[in-house]
């Protein structure tokens, strides 16, 4: 496009929000082809998905350096200011932004643009009020048309972070405060999206659709915002009113904050600014500044940045010397060095690059690379190198960069793995050889470059986009704190099938009965806000759990142990209590879980009563017996004997070994005994026991209790009904008195059934003196040969070699016969095992049905007969039991004679044994 003729020239001039790039689309529209140029890459893609909505997509060209987008019958380009294609006519073309002429770095381009570029028909400027006297003076023949705003712009003065409206958009000036900001916003607000003029249009327009969709509440951004993007902002908050301009830090113009706050507000939707506080940053903006800004009001511009748009390529000397012209009048400045003129003079410097750069075709073409953008940001040194190891390529040979070099680079940079940090510098580095791919001249097979450079930018976007999204966003944090605001939204609360607490579709924990856990994944920040989430949100369904519980039938609890082995009565999943040390055994502490205690009083009263209820129901159940001998050791009524007795029983969990207690035992008179067995006691050989306490039930309450009377784990449950352990691993030795087993050598039998293997070898005394013991009963419950016989012998019994009596028909005798004898000594054996030490029907029917050959372990019995005596049980030793006779003296001294004690049988008084001698001396 040659410099147009002047046609129809209108500078459209005014604030922020008074819709100068919606006129100049429309205009360009209504034409038969025309051309804008926009400050941003950005600016211009949004524009050109607008546009392509109106035209269509094969009649809208986008060119900017790093994308070129042109269809054969493109009508309506647009682009960025400096990828204007110059050698085109369009009927109407329209510059914005035009007062970035004042830029130092890139305002020379903007004026050449306003200047000299000219649409065919009609030819649009669009700027701020203080472009009005350069328009005056420099286009004296343009229409000035001024565009008011819309909406109204109001100070709203300093505010924290955390009290920011929502829509709001914080502007920083430095990539740590960006990060810092959006860091603090996802803390407090749940997230941010992040918009910056280093953003791909990708990631950018991702980032700005989760804001414009409501996916975030806030935005963070450079003063990128400030050039034209459209976005839903009721708020402008400023971080800092100091910035980096690339050689020194200054304080922002009036205009710059004036144009960065002007986005507050669209169309006829009223907006805001104002300044952060509590920030290292902060700065405060004076009341006169204030009036100017919310009246629009700025300094009008006095000169603007020129350089040489028509260089001389002589030589690489005159072309830098041509570039440093100053300009002619006195509204025009010499631009200052920017980094593509020092690169220029830094390739200037270099031989092998000076030395291919002597035509002017040549020095043109090293003007043109010396322009590839710095877009890493690397500083005019880097970038000379690396401009300096293209040109090579490009000044000789086929003049084209090799395919297998752009191959390689692209390549390097296709790793979507890294931090922001790593993903933008090679996003960066991806724009730059993006750039260099559109210049057909300088690659081989273009085409293929280009949609290589622009696959790999749009997957290093997405990884951005993605890695923002997930640093600086949490959608359960956004969901929560919009429900903890001030007018208290509502929101969906939905606890699904498996726990899990959705606020709005966001889980935000889990809900095991009437505790609430957070999230693996929450950070330990968040936590306490997760928890007061619940707090709010779950009341409604804290009461409902706590009325179901209230009327839910006792199998909706459980007794089991914890991860510490504490006994934990369980609802579901949730461990609602445990059981502490309490007065007794019996009675013991329910300690709550802070869950319930945390709820409302009454909610938690509902679930303690039925706790409590739930656990005197299942005491009442499984532990009937115990509690009722508790209950008897505590009436008056009670005999002194059998209270002491049963205090005995009742503290050691309703089973106790007989020789613990002998004496007490021996104490008790017939009627004495009767009230013991009517409370269920089996006064056994060995054990004295409640019968119903072998069921698994009752002994899981009574390790229960246990546990929580000791402060000491649970002891590990033995498989429901087990009769008999070939092996045990207990911590303690009173561990298996607990679960109702009494050690026999290395195994462990069920007292029950040892009473009942014990009253089987009785009734085999019938036989005789000398009598044989069937052992299936003893292999039907898994015992070896060894734990059977050390039972018998542990039981008063004695093997023998003697042959048993043969059998003798029955005569009648009188009472003093040997068979009156042997009548009466059966009778002392019945009584040394009592009636009540039978199994429970359902044991003894399992125990008579279980095979010898259903235990692998036990032993085969031997071929040979193992026969029998009745010894009798000695009783534990103390001074009553051996009291050694003193009546007869030493020969000679005065000393009483001191004889070894004898031992007194436990089962007969000694009467037994004279019975049996009586009976053998008969025999013989």
């Amino acid at each position: 496009m040659s410099r147009f003729s002047q046609s129809s020239l209108v500078a459209v001039l005014g604030p922020t929000n008074t819709g100068k790039t919606h006129l100049a689309i429309e205009r360009m529209c209504a034409h038969s082809s025309g051309m804008i140029g926009f400050p941003l890459r950005l600016l211009a893609r949004e524009v050109y998905d607008r546009v392509v909505a109106l035209k269509g997509a094969n009649r809208v060209a986008l060119v900017t350096g790093e994308e070129k987008i042109i269809p054969k019958d493109a009508q309506w380009y647009l682009c960025t200011a400096e990828a204007m294609p110059m050698d085109r006519e369009f009927a109407f073309v329209a510059i914005d932004e035009a007062q970035i002429g004042i830029d130092p770095e890139r305002g020379h381009i903007f004026t050449d643009r306003m200047l000299h570029v000219r649409g065919r028909e009609e030819t649009m400027i669009l700027g701020s009020e203080s472009l009005r006297p350069l328009i005056e003076a420099l286009l004296p023949d343009a229409e000035i048309v001024t565009r008011p705003r819309f909406s109204t712009l109001s100070y709203a003065g300093p505010r924290k972070l955390s009290r920011l409206p929502r829509r709001s958009a914080i502007v920083a000036f430095s990539l740590e405060d960006v990060y810092a900001i959006a860091e603090m916003l996802r803390r407090q607000h749940g997230g941010a999206a992040i918009v910056m003029g280093s953003l791909s249009p990708q990631t950018r327009n991702a980032q700005v659709k989760m804001y414009q969709d409501g996916e975030v509440d806030y935005l963070v951004a450079t003063d990128a915002i400030g050039m034209g993007l459209n976005l839903d902002v009721t708020h402008v908050a400023f971080a800092a009113l100091k910035k980096f301009d690339g050689r020194r830090r200054r304080q922002l113009t009036l205009a710059e904050i004036g144009q960065i706050a002007g986005r507050a507000g669209r169309h006829q939707k009223d907006g805001s600014f104002g300044v952060l506080t509590g920030l290292a940053t902060s700065d405060e903006l004076q009341p006169e500044d204030i009036e100017n800004l919310e009246s629009h009001r700025f300094p009008k511009l006095e000169w603007l940045y020129w350089r040489n748009a028509e260089p001389d390529f002589g030589s690489v000397n005159r072309l830098i010397r041509s570039l440093e012209e100053a300009p002619q009048g006195r509204r025009l400045h010499a631009a200052p060095e920017a980094v593509d003129l020092a690169v220029l003079k830094r390739l200037a410097q270099d031989q092998a690059v000076a030395g291919h750069a002597l035509s002017p075709d040549k020095i043109r073409l090293l003007w043109e690379a010396a322009c590839i953008p710095d877009f890493r940001k690397v500083g005019a040194d880097h970038q000379a190198r690396f401009v300096a190891s293209l040109w090579p390529h490009l000044a000789s040979g086929s003049g084209r960069i090799p395919h297998a070099r752009m191959a390689q680079e692209i390549s390097r940079l296709e790793n979507v793995q890294g931090d922001i940090a790593t993903l933008g510098a090679r996003i960066a580095a991806a724009r730059s050889w993006s750039y260099i791919a559109q210049k057909s001249r300088w690659v081989e097979q273009p085409e293929a470059m280009i949609d290589r450079t622009r696959a790999l930018e749009s997957k290093l976007s997405d990884a951005m986009h993605s890695q923002l999204t997930q640093r600086f966003v949490d959608k359960r944090t956004r969901v929560l704190m919009r429900g903890l605001l001030k007018d208290m939204l509502h929101q969906d609360v939905v606890v699904d099938d498996d726990g899990k607490v959705l606020v709005e579709g966001q889980e935000i924990g889990t809900l095991k009965g009437f505790q609430f856990v957070v999230p693996s994944d929450s950070r330990r920040e968040d936590r306490k806000m997760l928890l007061a989430a619940a707090e709010r949100y779950l009341g409604r369904i804290m009461t409902d759990n706590a009325d179901a519980l209230a009327k839910a039938p006792d199998t909706v609890l459980e007794l089991v142990p914890d991860a510490a082995g504490q006994p934990a009565i369980l609802w579901g999943d949730s461990r609602l209590a445990v059981l502490a040390k309490g007065k007794t055994l019996l009675q013991p502490e329910i300690k709550f879980d802070r869950s319930i205690k945390d709820m409302t009083s009454e909610d938690s009263q509902k679930v303690m009563d039925r706790v409590k209820a739930w656990v005197d129901a299942m005491k009442a159940k499984h532990l009937q017996g115990l509690v009722k001998i508790d209950a008897l050791a505590n009436e008056p009524e009670t005999p002194p004997a059998v209270r002491a007795l049963f205090a005995q029983i009742v503290d050691a969990g309703g089973i106790l070994s007989r020789r613990e207690i002998d004496q007490a035992v021996r104490a008790l008179d017939n009627d004495m005994r009767g009230h013991a067995r009517r409370a269920g006691l089996v006064f056994g050989a060995l054990d004295i026991f409640h019968h119903a306490l072998m069921k698994p039930g009752a002994v899981l309450w009574r390790t229960a209790l246990f546990s929580a009377y000791d402060a000491q784990p649970m002891i590990e449950q033995a498989p429901d009904n087990a009769v008999h352990l070939k092996e045990g691993n207990f911590a303690a030795v009173d561990h298996a008195a607990r679960l109702g087993f009494r050690k026999i050598t290395d195994e462990y039998v069920r007292v029950d059934m040892v009473e009942r293997l014990v009253k089987q070898a009785h009734e085999a005394r019938k036989q005789g003196a000398v009598f044989a013991v069937d052992p299936a009963l003893a292999t039907s419950l898994g015992l070896s040969k060894a734990c059977h016989e050390a039972l018998l012998d542990l039981a008063g019994f004695v093997k023998t070699t003697d042959q048993p009596a043969p059998v003798v028909p029955p005569v009648a005798t009188d009472s003093a016969s040997p068979e009156a004898a042997t009548a009466e000594t059966e009778a002392v054996a019945e009584k040394s095992v009592s009636p009540e030490a039978e199994p429970s029907e359902t044991v003894v029917a399992e125990a008579e049905k279980a095979p010898a050959e259903a235990t692998p372990d036990a032993e085969e019995p031997d071929a040979a007969v193992q026969y029998w005596r009745w010894k009798g049980m000695a009783r534990k030793k103390n001074q009553s039991q051996f009291k050694p006779r003193e009546k007869h003296q030493k020969k000679g001294t005065g000393a009483p004679v001191k004889r070894k004690a004898e031992p007194v049988l436990a089962t007969a008084g000694g009467a037994f044994a004279e019975l049996a001698a009586l009976r053998d001396s008969m025999k013989k």
